[in-house]
């Protein structure tokens, strides 16, 4: 549909018993329309996702976080089980700071993306992994730690996470929150008080804007989700789902796992080997310096967009002459660039922007461009 209302739920693994935020029955109770997603039942829209995804990028949203993974790392070979665990560099982790990086298997593919959070104290770690792969990212961490004197403690039900993001986002939140945001790093995090609770909260997102992730203790969801939008009424702040994130995430060319990617594709062609470090001994190095040394896997991932009154969708082959030469990984309608936007593994050779293809709609052709990623990239 040309209001970008279609969305489709990702490939994360869905478990038969469907679990639900802190937040349910507020996101019932404000109308949302909601979905599962990863085993959660998570609302996907309040309003018209792409009117939601331009108060986002104008003024500020608020996002019900918490079907995220999160698991505390603590012990005293805490950073030697990371390095093992992960493809980023952890002993780099200045106390207070995050990483993105990647969990493998030992073939180089891709288990998940994650976050890893040095503790401010330096007294241990916290990551953050993809909801639908969190029981089986518990299952490597606890392998894997096995060989090390490190506890991994799932904390996914004793914490909720909630996040603003936006331009508006800092001046909101300042309101209620002790520490001095304007001096937390982008990817920085910190030990605070949120309306006077004791709280961590980081500068990140999943949007391409500014803006802050906050875990708070169990039971107190309500209060703080309630807190931000009467504080940030008067702004335009107001509650965004899924879809919208969606969007958001995409325009700004962050990758989802399921689309982007997954188990089929490594880093090196999905364009993140800015996130893996081969000067330590991670699962999957190996393979991935065997990737490096051959010059690739003959695929690259592209950024494409379409002026088609069709948008391409996950799974829509694309062709060059009259042969497939890739498949496209996400497509939305951007309501920043008021185009058709697009995600695609590219034979290698044609990975080059400007080269024209075609995306099949019930074997019709529709006309395409390759681009530069991101496709948006906010002024700082």
């Amino acid at each position: 549909m040309r209001d970008g209302s279609e969305w489709r739920v990702d490939r994360l693994r869905t478990p038969a018993a469907m679990q639900a935020t802190a937040l349910e029955s507020i996101h019932v109770a404000l109308g949302a329309r909601m979905v599962p997603f990863g085993g959660w039942n998570m609302p996907v829209q309040y309003r018209p996702i792409l009117d939601e995804a331009r108060t986002v990028r104008t003024k500020a949203g608020l996002f019900d976080l918490g079907h995220m993974g999160r698991v505390k790392v603590h012990g005293r070979q805490a950073e030697a089980f990371l390095q093992r665990l992960q493809t980023n560099d952890v002993a780099a982790i200045p106390p207070g700071r995050i990483r993105y990086a990647m969990i493998l298997d030992e073939k180089g593919l891709t288990q998940d993306d994650i976050l890893v959070y040095r503790n401010p104290k330096n007294d241990g770690f916290f990551v953050v992994v993809n909801a639908g792969n969190t029981a089986r990212d518990l299952g490597i961490m606890r392998s894997v730690a096995a060989a090390f004197d490190v506890v991994v403690e799932d904390c996914t039900h004793t914490h909720g996470m909630i996040a603003i993001q936006g331009p508006l986002s800092q001046q909101i939140t300042q309101r209620f929150c002790a520490g001095d945001l304007a001096s937390l790093k982008y990817y920085g995090w910190m030990d605070t008080t949120v309306a006077g609770m004791p709280m961590t909260i980081s500068r990140t997102g999943y949007t391409g804007e500014d803006g802050f992730e906050i875990y708070v203790p169990k039971g107190h969801e309500k209060k703080v989700w309630e807190l931000f939008l009467e504080s940030g009424k008067g702004e335009g702040l107001t509650p965004i789902g899924l879809g919208a994130r969606d969007t958001l995430r995409h325009e700004a060319g962050m990758p989802l796992y399921g689309h982007e990617i997954d188990e089929t594709t490594n880093p090196i062609e999905a364009g993140l080997d800015w996130a893996v470090k081969t000067n330590h001994d991670f699962v999957g190095r190996a393979a991935i310096e065997k990737v490096v040394a051959a010059g690739g896997t003959g695929r690259k991932l592209v950024g494409l967009t379409s002026d088609s009154k069709r948008c391409p969708r996950q799974g829509y082959a694309l062709v060059l002459g009259g042969k497939q030469v890739g498949h496209v990984c996400s497509g939305n309608i951007s309501p920043t660039l008021d185009t058709n936007i697009a995600t695609a593994y590219l034979r290698a050779d044609l990975a080059v922007p400007g080269t024209k293809l075609e995306f099949l709609v019930r074997d019709k052709g529709e006309p395409c461009v390759v681009v530069p990623m991101p496709f948006y990239k906010r002024s700082r």
